[in-house]
């Protein structure tokens, strides 16, 4: 296993650095100019300099070199100096955002703690409400819970974040008037009252995002675990007279898990991607809105760090997923 994870780890250098060519080629394409916000009253002179500094006179080849070592060289010694207080990247040149001047890798680290509240909770809640529902559901097929658990299934799909979360918010903060409609980012829990409407904001968005997540991991769990009900050492433990609740909450699910494993795994960076809407429509300030303003703004760098940092989340989670495949079933060997 151990051999398996470090080849895997070994190829995904290759792949990632693809990638990043692929989405820097594709931003290279993508319409607009930086210079665009820039107001009119500034001469043209000072336009073409700015340009200058900003380095987009500069082919695109040098372009994508420098961001390739700033973001795997010189973005690490920035993680290390801040770790053990050394001095490694002194004086050494970050992926500076064009909208705000500032390292790109700053920002997104201020930005992270809010989505992982909002979008880590979400996944973790829908995590939990979905595989109880699809155990039950399979193990009362056809019941009215599997009945129930189905059509709230087909909400979850069928209804879009953007409007799902305008639906809750109309409902539950305009007439309702329980939770507030925006999401405080400067808020800070210090004690019970704090904490109490740290978890009202939260409710909302959360409940947007895990509607989605309970859906989908809740019909694989269903149809999983329905494939395995029927097979025949189900029937071989019960005819020894093993309890049913060891059969199935043992046998069954561990072996249902495999294929879940893989959903769940490769649903964490969609779950991202997913939360620019929502956190578009509560203000949450995270990971999601700060993509989308870098997207209007035209700002590059910004754009592409957080687009290689999802496809990172990708590899990695596809990673585990297998790692995880071996753990759960002792007939899969890698090495």
């Amino acid at each position: 296993m151990l051999t398996y994870t470090i080849r895997r780890l070994v190829l995904s250098i290759p792949t990632l650095l693809f990638i990043s060519l692929v989405i820097f080629l594709l931003l290279q394409l993508a319409p607009g100019d930086p210079m665009s916000q820039v107001p009119l009253t500034v001469p043209p002179e000072v336009k073409e300099k700015m340009r200058q500094a900003l380095g987009l006179g500069e082919p695109a080849y040098v372009q994508y070199w420098k961001w390739l070592v700033q973001f795997f060289w010189i973005e690490p010694q920035v993680l290390i100096d801040h770790w053990f207080g050394t001095s490694f990247s002194e004086g050494k040149l970050r992926v500076i955002s064009w909208q705000t001047r500032s390292p790109v890798m700053d920002i997104v680290m201020q930005r992270m703690p809010q989505t992982l509240w909002v979008v880590g909770m979400s996944y973790i809640v829908g995590i939990l409400i979905a595989l109880p529902i699809g155990i039950y559901s399979a193990y009362k097929q056809y019941s009215v819970f599997d009945q129930a658990g189905t059509f709230i299934s087909m909400i979850g799909f069928s209804i879009p974040p953007f409007f799902s979360g305008v639906v809750v918010i109309v409902i539950f903060s305009v007439n309702l008037g329980w939770f507030p409609s925006i999401y405080d980012t400067t808020h800070v829990v210090t004690d019970w009252a704090s904490f109490k409407f740290q978890l009202q904001q939260m409710i909302m968005p959360v409940m947007v995002l895990a509607l989605q997540t309970t859906a989908q991991i809740s019909r694989f769990m269903r149809s999983s675990m329905l494939d395995n009900l029927n097979q025949d050492y189900v029937r071989t433990a019960r005819a020894k007279g093993l309890k049913e609740s060891s059969v199935v909450l043992v046998h069954v699910l561990r072996n249902s898990l495999i294929p879940i494993v893989t959903v769940i795994a490769l649903g964490v960076p969609s779950i991202f991607g997913g939360a620019i809407i929502t956190e578009t429509l509560f203000k949450v300030n995270g990971i999601g809105q700060l993509l989308l303003t870098a997207l209007f703004a035209n700002d590059l760098p910004m754009v592409m760090t957080l687009t290689f940092i999802f496809a990172i989340l990708i590899v990695l989670f596809n990673l585990i997923a297998d790692v995880l495949y071996g753990v759960l079933d002792p007939r899969i060997r890698y090495d």
